[in-house]
């Protein structure tokens, strides 16, 4: 619909094992977040990794948290959808948060693959960006160095004799960019005369602002290219750049319209009252659509767990064969 509002106008490093350390879960303030149920087991699928692969595999999916059971739960089907897949059959893979789902936090998760047997896992952050501060924190409790001078929030996982592999946030994926483009095709009328403003979280950290903007830059571009729209910008609302941005297209004379594009893994509070309260006043079209529900998201978390399990069979075959890498 259009908007008319009153007023003033996210590469891979692995690790090795770390010694024991003590509890390095975040505490939830509050309950389960999923208490009245509903929500799927901690692992998706029975263990058992494929022959050829060096050691035995397992994946660790972490998203946010929330406080709201059908924001967990869409994460929860997400994940097991992925699981589901015929290129992770067999694989074990579990679904953590950061924070705010007791019982599910990261610590648990890593402990109920260390119980399936896990000795290779693969850490898939589900968050939009490497320039969020929760996937630094999640990298430095992993071993990661920091970004930046940051010092993370959490204390060091305990993995006992596991490796660890550090996968990538979303950043600017492409199969992302097809998934805001179905988003928000159904508001394009003429896109050679329409802009796209993507708009995202953000960051007021100078090294982490950096990270944000490249990887909403190459999204937008990337919208952009498949829609066919005459120009695309990027805002984020930390620092708040939502009514400048805006104020930028309108002044330009061949836009002719704005189509706001949410970059948020869910709908919710930034989705349904900040973006709309930032761009008060001016003329826009928006429908609020998240990233979740849609198979895009399944296809993605899929698509890098694969490519891991693959990196794992090269690696069963040089040690068979005696090869290393140089």
């Amino acid at each position: 619909m259009t908007r008319k509002t009153e007023g003033s106008g996210p590469g891979s490093a692995r690790i090795g094992a770390a010694g024991a350390v003590s509890d390095g879960a975040v505490r939830p303030e509050l309950g389960s977040a999923d208490a009245d149920g509903g929500g799927m087991s901690l692992d998706c699928l029975p263990s058992g990794g494929k022959p050829g692969r060096s050691g035995k595999p397992g994946v660790l999916v972490i998203s946010h948290g929330s406080r709201e059971t059908g924001w967990v739960r869409l994460v929860e089907e997400a994940v097991a959808a992925a699981a589901a897949s015929d290129r992770l059959q067999g694989v074990p893979v579990v679904c953590s948060f950061l924070e705010l789902v007791e019982g599910r936090l990261i610590q648990d998760g890593i402990d109920r693959l260390a119980a399936l047997g896990v000795t290779e896992l693969f850490v898939l952050p589900l968050f939009v960006s490497s320039g969020s501060t929760h996937v630094d924190d999640i990298g430095q409790a992993f071993g990661m160095p920091p970004v930046g001078e940051r010092a993370g929030e959490l204390e060091r996982f305990r993995i006992g004799s596991m490796r660890v592999t550090c996968g990538d946030p979303i950043d600017d994926d492409p199969d992302i960019a097809e998934l805001l483009y179905a988003n928000i095709r159904e508001l394009s009328a003429d896109p050679e005369r329409e802009a796209v403003l993507l708009i995202a979280h953000g960051s007021g950290e100078p090294a982490f602002h950096e990270r944000w903007q490249r990887g909403m830059r190459l999204l937008a571009d990337r919208v952009r290219t498949l829609g066919g729209f005459a120009r695309a910008e990027t805002a984020m609302l930390l620092p708040d750049q939502a009514a400048s941005r805006m104020e930028e297209l309108q002044r330009d004379p061949v836009v002719e319209s704005v189509l706001v594009v949410p970059l948020f893994l869910s709908a919710g509070y930034f989705t349904q009252k900040v973006i709309p309260s930032r761009l008060n006043g001016y003329f826009y079209k928006y429908n609020g659509k998240p990233l979740l529900p849609h198979p895009y998201i399944v296809r993605w978390m899929e698509r890098r767990a694969a490519a891991w399990l693959e990196t794992l069979e090269v690696s069963a075959v040089d040690e068979q064969t005696g090869q290393t890498d140089l």
